[in-house]
């Protein structure tokens, strides 16, 4: 067990995956970074919202925790605590997807695409979309017509899927970039969701910024989720479905920049 495996056992991870590239599984712990998670913790029950650093008065609100106890359940967050250049340890934090239809907020990292270009991709298609969704409800069920168009708005909603996946290139440690169709295995699809969750986008935020992670924790807030799997206040390791494939690579090259 390497150095870096054996600190996962004894703290637990806060990411992990395997590399395609260097088939070598990368781990980062979870335990510096929960003492910063658990201050966070405090200031949504404290405050209720996460624009945190917003005053009372200037609050959005869109950004209240109360959208997390409604319909949409809870939310996974994720803290960050990494090293800067000049030695300095800095804390950086997430949200998985978007919070309120909204996909960044002041005091949260970005998602790791550009927003520009994907409002520019997204907005026009799914207009079209939404357009052959209406024209579909108003045609006869079974109707040929309606057959037809059905299958059009199909074929056009897994383009523009296609189409926004290629615009998430991921960085790591070791200088080098991917794609979502590059990390996950030939002829697996590619989960909804995949390269928002925290992880991938604190990790990007840290390749990004010449920032090397030494710790990240997650954890979950809000309503349990529908499976009862996520409950609030709990941390929980990075999932496997969708971000193992991405964090190994992403983590590549890491222990190479702590030295």
């Amino acid at each position: 067990m390497n150095d870096r495996a054996g600190l996962q056992a004894l703290q637990g991870v806060g990411s992990s995956g395997c590399c395609r590239h260097c088939r070598r599984k990368h781990f980062l712990p979870a335990e510096p970074a929960r003492q910063e998670a658990e201050k966070i913790m405090a200031a949504l029950a404290r405050y209720g919202r996460i624009d945190l650093e917003a005053s009372a008065d200037t609050a959005d609100p869109r950004f209240s925790t109360d959208y997390l106890q409604g319909p949409a359940l809870g939310k996974m967050f994720g803290v960050m605590v990494a090293a800067a250049l000049d030695g300095s340890r800095v804390v950086r934090r997430a949200f998985s997807g978007q919070y309120n239809g909204v996909w960044q907020v002041p005091g949260w990292v970005e998602p790791v695409f550009s927003l520009a270009q994907f409002y520019r991709l997204h907005d026009p298609e799914e207009q079209k979309i939404k357009e052959l969704g209406c024209r579909i409800a108003e045609l006869k069920p079974g109707s040929e017509s309606r057959k037809r168009l059905t299958k059009v708005r199909k074929q056009r909603s897994r383009r523009l899927m296609e189409n926004i996946h290629g615009l998430y290139r991921l960085r790591n440690f070791a200088g080098r970039e991917a794609g979502l169709q590059e990390l996950f295995p030939p002829g697996r699809g590619i989960p909804t969701g995949t390269g928002d969750c925290c992880g991938p986008k604190l990790l990007q935020h840290a390749a990004v910024h010449n920032l090397v992670p030494l710790g990240l924790a997650e954890f979950y807030w809000g309503r349990p989720n529908k499976s009862g799997s996520r409950s609030q206040g709990r941390f929980y390791p990075s999932c496997r479905e969708k971000c193992f494939p991405l964090l190994g690579f992403m983590l590549c090259g890491l222990d190479e920049a702590e030295r």
